[in-house]
């Protein structure tokens, strides 16, 4: 005698009740792109949908977001000054920290995340403290930490670097320990690989390096033992949630880290990703939303608890709708 699968497939209703992953608006944290100036809002053009925001029209999509649910957001900040050590980065009246205050301001439950990196404030696009062509580890952890320490004090509800510097979240709990900034949690981009479904960002946030590449400090696309070490030792210096980066291709990656980690592990499903199904929407090559919706549900499958996607307001307005 065979199984008859199909029995709990018959219609949406069976369906549902013994889905197996679910996908929920909460699920989302949505990239915002800060810049300076004012009445600013100007598509990016490789993240169709996604926008340059001067503070003060962060609250249109503020109000984009209480509306279908998502209560979370990573911001990124694009200065109009950078240098050899990426200042701006950690200047009380820097982009991010004007933009913290700003959220803040308009509503206190959006629960604000900050990438802490340096790239985007530094003249040479990379993301620490250049000496020749080599970024300094150490040195630069000291920047790490002066960059969390600024963006705690503004507002920030949680802390997430990005460097890939080796003891950066030792440096940043410590820092935020000694100031009176204990509850401050910290989201380790743990496991953060040099990938090619970058590039998108890299256009959206004014990055790119100026010379080389980020090889010798985010991973080899080839290794998975190693995000395990690299996990466990950003758990060991005190990271709250770790990271896998980029998603799609990594999915593996997540699994794994599931299986041998107790810690909540989020995923960042990156602006190749979506820029790849944007695009073979528009050529008319695929639904999008059941794309979209489908990768947003392989990655919670594989074990991530929460997921940074450019998808967010899209995604989190298709689940209301099926609800």
């Amino acid at each position: 005698m065979f199984r008859r699968h199909r029995r709990l497939r018959q219609n949406e209703v069976v369906r549902s009740m013994v889905r197996e992953t679910i996908v929920d608006p909460s699920d989302f944290i949505y990239p915002l792109f800060a810049v300076e100036g004012t009445n600013i809002k100007r598509e990016i053009s490789s993240l169709p949908g996604n926008y340059h925001l001067s503070v003060d029209r962060l609250q249109e999509v503020v109000e984009e977001m209480r509306e279908v649910g998502v209560k979370s957001v990573i911001l990124f900040g694009i200065p109009e000054h950078k240098d050899e050590c990426g200042s701006g980065a950690y200047d009380e009246n820097g982009i991010i920290q004007k933009a913290i205050r700003k959220i803040k301001e308009i509503d206190k439950n959006i629960y604000v995340i900050t990438d802490v990196c340096m790239c985007e404030y530094t003249s040479h696009g990379h993301c620490g403290i250049i000496h020749g062509e080599d970024v300094d580890n150490d040195e630069t952890l000291e920047y790490m930490a002066k960059i969390a320490l600024s963006h705690a004090k503004a507002g920030a509800d949680m802390i997430a670097p990005s460097d890939m510097m080796d003891g950066r979240i030792d440096a940043i709990r410590t820092i935020l320990d000694e100031n009176g900034y204990k509850n401050v949690p910290i989201m380790a981009y743990s496991a953060k690989y040099c990938s090619a479904f970058y590039g998108p960002f890299r256009e959206a946030a004014d990055s790119a390096p100026q010379f080389g590449d980020r090889k010798t400090y985010q991973m080899d696309p080839a290794n998975s033992r190693e995000a395990m070490l690299e996990i466990e030792d950003d758990i060991d210096e005190g990271a709250d949630i770790i990271m896998v980066k980029p998603a799609m291709p990594y999915l593996d990656v997540i699994r794994m880290a599931r299986d041998r980690f107790d810690v909540p592990i989020a995923a960042y499903n990156v602006s190749g990703e979506y820029a790849m199904v944007k695009a073979a929407a528009k050529a008319g090559l695929i639904d999008e939303k059941r794309v979209a919706l489908e990768m947003l549900t392989s990655i919670k499958r594989a074990g991530a608890k929460m997921i940074i996607t450019y998808y967010a307001i899209e995604a989190a307005r298709w689940l209301r709708e099926q609800m």
